[in-house]
């Protein structure tokens, strides 16, 4: 295909804006997918089981499409779907690096939210042109006008421009595939029989063909005899075979300068073919490599353990088979007083980490005992040498700690006026600064806060949406690590520390985290034949105790009276077995008590 008939664009919109089904009836119109496999299957770029029912695009996914235009020419689309959560923002950055114009999705019913202006922010970033859409115009709740003129105050565009569809209905979408041809530019492209230069915008892994890169090409060729070269990862290999998505792989004789398609590498990891990476010839690569590559960085860590010890080795095999199909997962082998052995995993965002249980009780069938969320800090120690930590138990000790230093954000708010007022309180107790108010309209306004991670990570998207019956919306990006007053609360039960259940906080929240999270502990820890001591602890101090009383026997029922003496004997009796069944006792402590660390803020 000529280059200059070549339209490689991506769909951008917030959660449940239609996006998906606006990719479906663009397959159906381009004839690229039956019309019969949609009755059987809505959304068809979505092919995980947890997509369809969260509606949440989770896997990246790329589509070839032919069609007529207006001038009688049959141009080639390539579309570059992307996820559709604020946790996977970095593929959709590489995603967009892949094309030349996107097409920005708008519910007509709910207007601009905030991920459609951190996704549109995206678009501008990387140069695209942007197609403007209000869909759900079918709905009886649609105000197109009012969303049309907030979208053409964003972008500067004429009211005209912007095309109104109804994805469901495939009402207008030909005319979403006219302004594509119209505005979206063909792809630059280098010189086609020079050197090969490819991006990785997105990869999975196959059994029997190893790493499936998703490429674009920039400049070159590719065929299944060139032998290619990794750039960040300096991997080398012979591709087993090279193709298009229609959307199903079909392997084609070669892939040239402006197209999309895929590699199947044939290599083992997909670590080796990472996002962002640029592919070129072993024998004569390009000098630099595509700008803006950096590896997936975790913000958010949890530990996953076994329910039963002996399944360690199985839940570590699940791990590495998920981990091949998504590599911003990362793990590594820990120990825990309380919970034996198991694996200390890194996520993208607290929905990533989600979807990674459900997908490995779900596929792998494991039975998970999970620890809450926690961040990456890092520590400065006196004698200048710097820490990153993941969990808080690896919290050094105090003397040894010159500053603790925690990862904040810039969280944007876009919520309804007569909410204002309830945001605003929700941030004010997660340790947050407000920092502007920009009017978007009559009805709605933008926030802009600066947020510690470890106030978000829980709750607040919940706490947001509850608060406002669903009609604010929220992103968020990465903004620099803060020192601050920071100690760890350590939980003992029984005597012994359990550090699964360590938390950091601020110093000053410590005495409320701590008195909350024990009495949650004692909830879920049921009751023994000894009394059970919970307490909080910083820095060697109690600051706060509970009991989970004794099952008590009443050892008096056989005496029907006679001398108090005889009774007292008993009673010290059992005193005694008590003391020693504590010294000697162990208490197991469920699954329930772990959870109860997902729910300090509720009181």
């Amino acid at each position: 295909m000529d280059p200059s008939h070549i339209r490689n664009f991506s769909i951008v919109a917030h959660i449940d804006h239609g996006k998906s089904t606006l990719a479906d009836r663009l397959l159906e119109v381009t004839g690229t997918v039956e019309s019969r496999k949609f009755s059987s299957q809505s959304q068809v770029l979505d092919g995980m089981d947890l997509e369809q029912e969260k509606g949440v695009t989770i896997k990246a996914s790329a589509v070839r499409m032919q069609w007529v235009a207006a001038d009688g020419e049959t141009y080639e689309f390539n579309l570059i779907d992307t996820p559709g959560h604020v946790d996977f923002g970095y593929e959709v950055s590489r995603a967009l690096a892949a094309c030349e114009g996107a097409v920005l999705v708008v519910d007509a019913t709910q207007g601009i939210e905030a991920q459609t202006l951190a996704n549109l922010y995206l678009a501008l970033e990387n140069d695209l042109e942007v197609v403007p859409v209000i869909n759900k115009i079918d709905l009886n709740t649609a105000d197109v006008e009012r969303v049309s003129h907030e979208i053409a105050d964003l972008l500067g565009v004429s009211l005209d421009s912007i095309i109104p569809v109804s994805a469901k209905e495939g009402t207008n979408v030909a005319a979403v595939l006219q302004a594509i041809v119209d505005h979206v530019p063909p792809p630059k492209v280098a010189d086609p029989e020079g050197p090969l230069q490819a991006l990785i915008f997105d990869s999975h892994y196959d059994s029997y063909k190893g790493v499936i890169a998703y490429v674009r090409l920039y400049g070159g060729r590719v065929e299944h005899t060139t032998e290619l070269l990794m750039m960040a990862t300096k991997a080398r290999t012979t591709p087993v075979e090279v193709g298009m998505f229609t959307p199903a792989m079909q392997s084609t004789e070669q892939l040239i300068a402006g197209e999309v398609g895929y590699i199947a590498t044939g290599l083992k990891s997909v670590r080796e073919a990472r996002v962002g990476d640029t592919v070129t010839e072993f024998r004569r690569p390009v000098a630099h490599p595509l700008a803006g590559y950096q590896p997936a960085k975790p913000m958010v860590f949890a530990s996953l353990f076994p329910a039963e010890a002996e399944d360690y080795n199985n839940l570590r095999d699940a791990l590495d088979k998920l981990q091949l199909n998504d590599a911003s997962l990362t793990f590594e082998p820990e120990t825990s007083q309380a919970l034996q052995f198991g694996f200390r995993c890194g996520f993208l965002g607290l929905f990533h980490m989600e979807i990674v249980q459900e997908r490995l009780e779900r596929e792998y069938d494991q039975d998970l005992v999970v620890t809450a969320p926690s961040v990456a800090y890092q520590v400065l120690l006196t004698n200048g040498k710097e820490l990153e930590i993941h969990r808080p138990a690896d919290l050094p000790d105090p003397s040894t700690i010159a500053e603790v230093r925690e990862p904040w954000m810039r969280v944007q708010v876009i919520t309804p006026t007569d909410y204002i007022g309830v945001i605003m309180e929700i941030f004010r107790r997660k340790r947050a600064n407000f920092l502007l108010t920009e009017t978007l309209d009559q009805r709605r306004v933008l926030l802009t806060f600066e947020t510690p991670l470890a106030e978000m990570v829980i709750d607040l998207h919940d706490r947001i949406k509850s608060s406002t019956r669903g009609y604010a919306s929220m992103d968020y990006v990465f903004e620099a690590y803060r020192k601050d007053d920071l100690v760890r609360v350590d939980v003992l039960v029984n005597g012994e520390p359990v550090d699964a259940l360590a938390i950091i906080v601020h110093r000053e929240k410590a005495y409320e985290k701590g008195t909350n999270l024990i009495r949650k502990m004692k909830e879920a820890i049921p009751r023994q034949l000894f009394e059970v001591p919970i307490q909080a602890v910083v820095g060697g101090k109690i600051i706060s105790r509970v009991n989970v009383k004794a099952v008590r026997k009443d050892v008096l029922s056989k005496c029907y009276g006679g001398d108090i003496t005889r009774k007292r004997k008993l009673l010290e009796r059992q005193k005694e077995g008590k003391k020693r069944m504590k010294q000697f006792g162990s208490v197991m402590i469920p699954q329930e008590a772990f959870l109860a660390m997902l729910r300090l803020d509720e009181d």
